[in-house]
């Protein structure tokens, strides 16, 4: 299965993997599957490490690659079609990032691993990952 881990899941995967559900990480540990990382998350954290926001134990530049290499992880780039999509969707979530998440996994057709409850307002396929 393709696969559209959000933000929060893939940092808590290295840093608090014991925030995951048994589900999500036997979902990310299946060799079987292909794993894809938005662009906006990779975006999202570089501005977030950027500000102060988030602490990495490595620049962001270093560890984001590194860490999505040891994943096997693809970054789905940002198109046209997916910003289009992101601005047209019904505004219960403010976060561009995560809109552009929900965007992606529509119209990809991947589901996405997420912790937050707001997806659930979205026509998306998701996979809860939380305990």
């Amino acid at each position: 299965m393709n696969l559209l881990l959000d933000t929060s899941c893939w940092l808590w995967w290295f840093a608090s993997p014991e925030k995951l559900n048994a589900e999500a990480i036997a979902i990310i540990c299946d060799l079987n599957n292909k794993l894809f990382f938005s662009a906006a998350s990779i975006w999202e954290i570089s501005i977030k490490v950027s500000v102060g926001k988030l602490k990495l134990p490595t620049a962001a530049s270093d560890y984001i690659p590194q860490r999505m290499n040891a994943l096997g992880m693809t970054s789905l780039d940002i198109k046209g079609h997916h910003a289009i999509t992101a601005a047209s969707l019904p505004q219960h979530h403010k976060d561009p990032f995560d809109r552009m998440i929900i965007a992606q996994s529509n119209l990809e057709n991947f589901p996405v691993l997420t912790s937050d409850l707001t997806f659930k307002k979205y026509d998306v396929k998701f996979i809860w990952a939380a305990k």
